[in-house]
């Protein structure tokens, strides 16, 4: 099946990958990240997309769009709901680009991370397929952490240390409130 595969960063990705390879998926990488902060965050995660591209010869389309202001516009107000803002324009830009592709197929690499909200996801993925016409492919990435992080280390592939947004970098810092 030609895939498209939405990548949030090159690390997360490799996994999904090799998985999506070995059952004889023919797999085009997606960048679209307009969600990432700072800038220069933005940009090596970008860059490092790129660099598992070419060591993996994967095609990769990058929709280079860093809107900042677009993205904190739909989630200032409420950022307790930022996540599903972000994986819903995510994943719809996704889902036009395989639509316009003429993918068979789509998914995310959003899927290999444990620390994402997998059902919500794949909830938005189908809806999101369904609109434009392209299945959202699911699989469940998560088995596959441990070895990812050991091909993103082996591969010498920058390894960021949250999920990209503001809050997330705020959250990385402050510790966290009890309940």
């Amino acid at each position: 099946m030609k895939l498209l595969l939405h990548i949030c960063c090159g690390p997360c990705a490799l996994f999904p990958l090799q998985q999506l390879r070995g059952a004889g998926h023919e797999v085009t990488g997606y960048f679209y990240n307009h969600n990432i902060h700072p800038y220069q965050e933005y940009a090596r995660r970008r860059d490092t997309a790129i660099q598992m591209a070419e060591q993996a010869a994967m095609p990769l389309i990058v929709q280079d769009d860093y809107d900042l202001e677009g993205f904190l516009s739909h989630v200032a107000a409420t950022p307790d709901q930022r996540c599903s803002y972000c994986y819903t324009s995510r994943l719809q830009s996704a889902g036009q680009a395989a639509a316009n592709g003429n993918f068979e197929a789509f998914t995310a690499s959003l899927l290999y991370s444990r620390y994402q909200k997998h059902d919500e996801i794949r909830a938005l993925g189908e809806r999101i397929g369904n609109e434009y016409g392209v299945p959202f492919y699911y699989q469940d990435f998560r088995p596959g952490w441990q070895e990812g992080i050991r091909l993103s280390k082996e591969r010498g592939l920058y390894r960021q240390q949250y999920c990209g947004c503001i809050y997330s970098e705020k959250e990385r810092y402050l510790p966290r409130k009890e309940g």
